[in-house]
C-alpha cells in the first residue's frame, strides 16, 4: 500500500509535458470545462493495476493549489501554489517539486490547454462519456495519462497513468462539488504534521 501512494506521487512529481497538435471538438470542451473550474471538492478512489486501492478527499483551488488527503494512510499530497509536496507517512519527510517540474502543472496553471504543452494522441466520445489521452510529445515511452469527462453533465470523473513499465493508477472522482469555499487557510500549505511547520515560508 506504502508503494502505491509513492506510484501516485512520484507520477505527479516526475511527469512534465511538452508540445502539440490538432484541436478535436472534444479536446476543446474539456479545455473550457477546466479553464473555467476554479474551486472542487470530491471524494476520490485510487486504485492500481497491482490490486490496492485507497480512497480520500479531493480539493482543487485553480490556479495552483491542490490536495489528495487519504483515509487509510497517513499521506497526504498538496500543491501550494508554488510546490508540489508528498508527505510519507511511514518514514515522515515529504518530497517536493516546483509546480512547474510535474503533472500538475497542466492542470493548475491559469491558462490551461491540452494541446500547448501536451500531446494528444487519441481523443474520442462514447457512451456518454469524452476520453482524451495525453503523453510527452518528446517522450511518449515515458507514459501517458487519460481523462475521462462525463458529458451530462459535463464534469471531470477519471484519470488514468500509465507510467513507462505499464503500471496503471486510475483515481475516479465522486460526489463532486465545484464552486467551493474553502474555509481552512492551510488546507493548500504544506504543514509538517509532526510539527505544524511551514516549508519555504
Amino acid at each position: 500500500m506504502k508503494h502505491f501512494t509513492l506510484m501516485l506521487a512520484g507520477l505527479l512529481l516526475a511527469f512534465s509535458a511538452p508540445a502539440s497538435a490538432q484541436v478535436a471538438p472534444e479536446v476543446k470542451q474539456a479545455e473550457a470545462y477546466l479553464n473555467g473550474l476554479k474551486t472542487l471538492q470530491a471524494e476520490f478512489i485510487q486504485t492500481s493495476s497491482l490490486g490496492a486501492r485507497l480512497s480520500g478527499t479531493f480539493y482543487l483551488n485553480r490556479p495552483g493549489k491542490l490536495r489528495f488527503d487519504y483515509n487509510e494512510v497517513e499521506d497526504f499530497i498538496v500543491a501550494d501554489g508554488v510546490f508540489v509536496y508528498f508527505y510519507d507517512s511511514q518514514i515522515g519527510s515529504q518530497t517536493n517539486a516546483p509546480i512547474g517540474q510535474t503533472l500538475a502543472d497542466f492542470l493548475l496553471r491559469k491558462n490551461l490547454s491540452l494541446t500547448g504543452d501536451l500531446k494528444v494522441v487519441k481523443s474520442f466520445t462514447k457512451d456518454g462519456y469524452a476520453y482524451i489521452t495525453v503523453v510527452q510529445s518528446d517522450n511518449p515511452a515515458a507514459g501517458q495519462v487519460e481523462l475521462e469527462f462525463s458529458q451530462v453533465p459535463y464534469e471531470l470523473k477519471r484519470w488514468r497513468i500509465t507510467d513507462a513499465q505499464g503500471q496503471i493508477t486510475e483515481v475516479t472522482l465522486k460526489n463532486i462539488r465545484t464552486g467551493v469555499t474553502f474555509k481552512d487557510p492551510n488546507l493548500f500549505g504544506y504543514h509538517d504534521p509532526k510539527g505544524r511547520k511551514r516549508v519555504n515560508d
